[in-house]
C-alpha cells in the first residue's frame, strides 16, 4: 500500500521551494533543540513522512525526547505524527514501539487539561489498530463522566468510531450512549449521542425519543437536526410509523432556526400528502424565504415550493397561498422576483386573481416612485407581463389593468413601454367593450410618448381603432399638435433665420386650446415650454423623430391618416367636410415629404418611405372601395390571425406541461397497497439525504448514466504514451463549477521515483485551486492524484501540463514527461433556455462578438440538421415549429441558451437545400453565432464546426 493510499484527514500545505533536510540534522534538533527547535524539526518529519519518506530511525528519537512534552503545540502535531506514521511491520505486526506510545495516550486521556483529553480523543477516532486501542478503553469509557462538555462530546464520537470498526472492544456502547444521552444536559453531546444511536442502534434513539418527543421543540438546533433526520429515516423504512412521528415534525415547523424548519418542511412534504401538511409546509417555506436575507437561500426555498407545485392534488393546496407568496416580492433581488411572478402566475385561479391583480398594480406603481436603479426596469417589465398574462386568461381583469398600465407608455425605458404597447394592442383586438376606454387613454398618453417605436405602435392603435366621428378628429388634433406648424420647412427656415421666436409660435398653435383642457399634462408638453434652452427642446415630439431623420415613423403615420380619412368619408355625409378632412391630411404628408426631401434632417427619407407615403397619397386622392378594404378590414385580419396563432401555440405548450405533469397509469398496472409491501420493496422513493449528501459532494447520477455508453471510461483521458517511463490517464469529472481531475500515475520503471510531482496549467478561464503535492513511488507501483480546478466562465479550457521525478541514487536532473492536453467541453456548462423575440433582437444588437460558421455537412435535409445542431449544441429553437414546418428550400430559425455562469448565446441559422443539384445535395448556408465574450462565441463556433459533419446514420 503506498503512501498516496493512506487514509489522511489532516490536510498540510507544503512549501514547494523548501529543500527536504537530512535525517541527522532532524535527529539532533529533535534530541537537543529548544521547544521551538523541536517543533519546527516535528512539523518537517511530518512533511517528509506525507511525501513517502520512511525515517523508521527517528521513531525512538520521537518517544524518548518529544513524547514527554506537555507543550500544546507539540501535543498537537504528535497527534498527525502518529495519525500518519506506519505502525506495523512489514509482515503487519504492530511495531514494539507503539506500546509506549498507547502508553502515553493512556495517561493523556486522565490529563487535567480538557484540550488534550478531547483532541486526543479525537485522534482515536482515526486509529485503525485495536490492539492500541483495547489499553484506552477504561480511560475512554471514563471521558463520558468528565466535567468539561467538549471532553464528553469527543469520548462519544470515539466511542461511535471504535464500536463502528471493532465492536468487540466495546459490545455495550448503544446501551452505554443511551444512559448517557438520558442523563446529559449539553446539546452538542446530546446530538453525537442520539446521532450514534442512529446508525448504531435504532431502536434505542426511537425508545429515546419517544420518551422526550413532546420536548422536541425546546432542544437545541444542531438536535432537532438529527431528530428529523431519523424520523424520515424510520417512516422511509417504516411508512405505518408516520402517524406517531407526525406531529413531532409539525412541532419543528415553528422551530427557531431556519435550517430545522426547512429540513422539517421537506420531510413533512415526503410523509404526508395530506392538505394541512402541504399548506403547513409551503407556508414554511414561504416564512423562510421572507425572513432570510441571502438570495441563494430564497432561491432554494423558491425551487422547493416550485417542486411542490408540480404534483397536481399539491397544487390546489398552495393556489390558496398565492398571496403569501407574493409577499417575497418585497425582495429586491429580480432573479427572486422573476421566479415569484413565475410561481404565482402558475397557481392563480379565478377565485384570487383580482387579489393578485390589485398586488401586482401596487408593484408597478411602486416601481415607478423608485430612484431609478438598474434592475427597476427589468422588474416593471416583469410586472407588465405577469399583468399582461393574466387579462389574457381572465378577461374580466383588463379594465383594472389597462389604466395603470397606460400610463408607461411615456416610459423612457422602451422594453417595459413596449411591452405595455403590446399588451394594449392584444386588448384593444380581443376586449370589444374596452375600446373605448384603451383610446380615450391612449389619445391622453400620446403627446408624452418619449420614444420613436412606441410612437409608430400608438399611432397605429389610433388609426386601427379610432372609429366615431369625435376619435377621428381627436386623432387628428393630436397628429397636427405632435407635428406644430405646418409647412415644417418653411417654419422651420424661418426659426433659422431668427423671422419667427418659438413663443410666438407656441402661442398660435392650433392645438394650444387642447392643451389647458388636458390640466396635468400643461407643463409636460414641449409646446407649452416659454423659455427653451435648446432649438430641439421646443420642438414637438413628432417633428423632433422627424429632423432626426427617422422616416420610417412617417410612413407609419401616413398609413394610419389614410385609414382615418377614409373611415371618416364612410362616416360624415357633409361633402365639405369629407374634402377638408381629406385635405388636411394629405397636407401632412405631402409637407413631411417635402421635410425629407431638403436638407435640413439628419439623414434624408428612404425610398421605401416615400413610396409608402405616395401610395397613401393616392389612396385618398381616387378612395376607391378595394384600397377601403385593404386598408380598414385587412389590416385587421392580419392582427387577428396573428393573435389566434400565438395563443393556439400558447395552449399547445400549456397542454405539454400539464400532460408531463399528469402521471399516466396504465389499466394493467399491478396496485401496490403499502400494508402488503415488504419493506425491501419500499423502493418507490429515494433517501433525500442520501441524494442531497451525493449532490453536495458531486456524485449525482445522471439519468444518462443507464446508457452503457455513457461509462466513465468514456472520460478518461490518455495522457502519456505506454512506453513512456511513467504512464499517466485522466478521469475528468464536471461538477458544475468544479473539475476535479482524479490521475492514475504508474511507475514502469524498475527504479523508485522520488518527488514524482504532477504540474498542470490551464489556458482560458481555468484556475488550478491547488498543486498536487509529490509523491514517492516504488517500482512497478502506482497511484491516485487529485487536482481540483475551478471554472470562471463558459469558454473551451484546455488543461496541460508534464510530470517530473528524480531517479532515486541518480546523479541527472530532473526527468520529465510531457502530458497530452486536457480539452475541457463547453457542453457541460451550457443549457437551453427561452427569451422574447423582442429580447433576442435586443441582445443581437448588443452582443459585440460575432461568429460566422460556414454549413459544410452531409446531412441532406433542413429539419434533420437543425436538430443535429441544437443536439449538438445544447440550444433551444426559439422559432416556432408551425414557422419551421413544410418545405421551401430554405430555413432561417433563431437558437438560444444560457450557460450555468449567466452567459447569452445567440444563434442564427440560415440553411437552403440548393434543389438544382438533386435530391441528394447536402445542406449548405452559414450559422451566425453572438456573445458578450470572445470565447463563448468561439468555443460555440468550434463546437459546431466539429459536430457538424457528422454522418447523417
Amino acid at each position: 500500500m503506498t503512501a498516496a493510499e493512506n487514509v489522511c484527514y489532516t490536510l498540510i500545505n507544503v512549501a514547494s521551494d523548501s529543500e527536504p533536510p537530512s535525517e541527522v540534522s532532524l535527529k539532533a534538533d529533535l534530541e537537543k533543540g529548544e521547544i521551538k527547535a523541536k517543533t519546527e524539526a516535528l512539523k518537517k518529519v511530518i512533511i517528509m513522512i506525507l511525501n513517502g519518506e520512511k525515517l523508521p530511525g527517528l521513531l525512538m528519537t520521537i518517544i524518548r525526547f518529544v513524547l514527554p512534552l506537555q507543550d500544546h503545540t507539540i501535543k498537537k502535531l504528535l497527534l498527525v505524527f502518529w495519525e500518519i506514521v506506519p505502525k506495523t511491520t512489514p509482515d503487519g505486526k504492530l511495531l514494539q514501539e507503539m506500546i509506549l506510545v498507547c502508553d502515553a495516550y493512556r495517561k493523556d486521556l486522565q490529563h487535567p487539561n480538557e484540550f488534550i483529553r478531547g483532541s486526543t480523543l479525537r485522534f482515536l477516532c482515526k486509529l485503525k489498530e485495536s490492539e492500541l486501542l483495547e489499553p484506552l478503553m477504561p480511560a475512554i469509557r471514563a471521558c463520558l463522566e468528565h466535567r468539561h462538555s467538549y471532553v464528553r462530546r469527543n469520548a462519544v464520537l470515539a466511542i461511535y468510531t471504535i464500536y463502528r470498526n471493532f465492536e468487540h472492544l466495546i459490545p455495550d456502547a448503544p446501551e452505554l450512549i443511551h444512559d448517557f444521552l438520558v442523563n446529559e444536559k449539553d446539546a452538542s453531546c446530546k446530538r453525537n449521542a442520539f446521532m450514534m444511536l442512529i446508525h448504531a442502534d435504532q431502536d434505542r434513539a426511537l425508545d429515546y425519543l419517544s420518551t422526550c418527543i413532546d420536548q422536541v421543540h425546546t432542544f437545541g438546533d444542531i438536535l432537532q437536526l438529527v431528530i428529523v433526520e431519523l424520523i424520515y429515516k424510520v417512516c422511509h423504512a417504516n411508512p405505518s410509523e408516520r402517524a406517531r412521528f407526525i406531529r413531532c415534525i409539525y412541532n419543528l415547523l415553528q422551530s427557531s432556526s431556519p435550517a430545522v424548519k426547512y429540513e422539517a418542511a421537506g420531510t413533512l412534504v415526503t410523509l404526508s400528502s395530506a392538505p394541512t401538511a402541504i399548506k403547513a409546509a409551503a407556508q414554511c417555506y414561504i416564512d423562510l424565504i421572507i425572513k432570510e436575507s441571502d438570495n441563494n437561500v430564497k432561491l432554494i426555498v423558491l425551487d422547493r415550493l416550485i417542486e411542490l407545485k408540480e404534483h397536481p392534488t399539491h397544487e390546489r393546496v398552495l393556489q390558496d397561498l398565492v398571496m403569501d407568496i407574493l409577499r417575497v416580492l418585497s425582495t429586491p433581488d429580480l432573479e427572486v422576483r422573476k421566479k415569484t411572478l413565475q410561481l404565482a402566475l402558475d397557481l392563480v385561479s379565478s377565485r384570487n386573481v383580482e387579489e393578485l391583480v390589485i398586488v401586482l398594480k401596487k408593484e408597478v406603481i411602486k416601481t415607478n416612485n423608485v430612484t431609478e436603479h438598474e434592475d427597476t426596469d427589468k422588474y416593471r417589465q416583469l410586472l407588465v407581463r405577469t399583468l399582461h398574462s393574466c387579462s389574457v386568461r381572465f378577461p374580466d381583469m383588463a379594465a383594472n389593468v389597462i389604466p395603470v398600465l397606460m400610463e408607461f407608455l411615456s416610459d423612457t425605458n422602451e422594453a417595459a413601454a413596449a411591452d405595455v404597447l403590446e399588451f394594449v394592442r392584444e386588448a384593444i383586438q380581443r376586449f370589444d367593450n374596452l375600446r373605448p376606454l384603451i383610446i380615450e387613454k391612449m389619445l391622453e398618453v400620446f403627446h408624452a410618448i418619449k420614444t420613436v417605436k412606441i410612437y409608430r405602435g400608438a399611432l397605429w392603435i389610433l388609426g386601427e381603432y379610432c372609429c366615431t366621428k369625435e376619435d377621428i378628429q381627436s386623432v387628428m388634433t393630436e397628429v397636427r399638435r405632435s407635428l406644430g406648424e405646418i409647412p415644417i420647412v418653411e417654419n422651420e427656415i424661418k426659426k433659422e433665420t431668427g423671422e419667427v421666436k418659438p413663443e410666438d409660435e407656441v402661442s398660435a398653435a392650433p392645438a394650444q386650446k387642447l392643451v389647458t383642457e388636458m390640466g396635468t399634462y400643461v407643463t409636460q408638453s414641449a409646446l407649452s415650454s416659454s423659455r427653451p434652452s435648446k432649438k430641439e427642446e421646443d420642438r414637438p415630439p413628432l417633428r423632433g423623430f422627424l429632423m432626426d431623420g427617422d422616416f420610417y415613423v412617417a410612413a407609419s403615420l401616413a398609413t394610419t391618416l389614410t385609414k382615418v380619412a377614409l373611415r371618416y368619408v364612410a362616416i360624415v355625409q357633409d361633402k365639405k367636410k369629407q374634402n377638408s378632412f381629406v385635405a388636411e391630411a394629405m397636407l401632412i404628408m405631402v409637407t413631411v415629404l417635402h421635410l425629407g426631401k431638403s436638407s435640413l434632417p439628419k439623414k434624408p427619407i428612404t425610398d421605401d418611405d416615400v413610396d409608402r407615403i405616395s401610395l397613401c397619397l393616392k389612396v385618398l386622392s381616387e378612395c376607391s372601395p378595394l384600397m377601403n378594404d385593404i386598408f380598414n378590414k385587412e389590416c385587421r385580419k392580419s392582427l387577428s390571425h396573428m393573435l389566434t396563432v400565438r395563443l393556439e401555440e400558447e395552449k399547445l405548450s400549456q397542454k405539454k406541461e400539464s400532460e408531463k405533469r399528469n402521471v399516466t397509469v396504465q389499466a394493467d398496472d399491478p396496485i401496490s397497497f403499502m400494508q402488503l409491501t415488504a419493506k425491501n420493496e419500499m423502493t418507490s422513493k429515494e433517501d433525500q439525504f442520501q441524494l442531497s449528501l451525493l449532490a453536495a459532494m458531486g456524485n449525482t447520477q445522471r439519468k444518462e448514466a443507464a446508457d452503457p455508453l455513457a461509462s466513465k471510461l468514456n472520460k478518461v483521458t490518455q495522457l502519456t504514451g505506454f512506453s513512456d517511463p511513467v504512464y499517466a490517464e485522466a478521469y475528468v469529472h464536471v461538477n458544475q463549477y468544479d473539475i476535479v481531475l482524479d490521475v492514475l500515475v504508474v511507475n514502469q520503471t524498475s527504479d523508485t521515483l522520488q518527488n514524482c510531482t504532477l504540474e498542470l496549467a490551464t489556458l482560458g478561464d481555468l484556475k488550478l485551486v491547488e498543486k498536487p503535492s509529490p509523491l514517492t513511488l516504488a517500482p512497478h507501483d502506482f497511484a491516485n492524484i487529485k487536482a481540483n480546478v475551478k471554472v470562471a466562465s463558459t469558454e473551451n479550457g484546455i488543461i496541460f501540463g508534464n510530470i517530473v521525478y528524480d531517479v532515486s541514487g541518480a546523479a541527472s536532473d530532473r526527468n520529465c514527461v510531457v502530458l497530452s492536453d486536457i480539452h475541457i467541453d463547453i457542453m457541460d456548462y451550457i443549457q437551453p433556455a427561452s427569451c422574447t423575440d423582442a429580447e433576442f433582437r435586443q441582445m443581437w444588437a448588443e452582443f459585440e462578438w460575432e461568429n460566422k460558421v460556414t454549413v459544410n455537412t452531409n446531412i441532406t435535409d433542413l429539419n434533420d440538421y437543425l436538430q443535429h445542431i441544437l443536439k449538438s449544441t445544447n440550444m433551444k429553437c426559439l422559432t416556432p415549429e408551425k414557422a419551421l414546418s413544410g418545405f421551401c428550400g430554405f430555413m432561417a430559425a433563431n437558437l438560444y441558451a444560457r450557460s450555468i455562469f449567466g452567459e447569452d448565446a445567440l444563434a442564427n441559422v440560415s440553411i437552403e437545400k440548393p434543389i438544382h443539384l438533386g435530391p441528394e445535395a447536402p445542406v449548405n448556408g452559414h450559422i451566425r453565432i453572438r456573445a458578450k465574450s470572445q470565447g463563448m462565441a468561439l468555443s460555440l463556433g468550434d463546437k459546431i464546426n466539429l459536430s457538424q459533419k457528422k454522418a447523417n446514420a
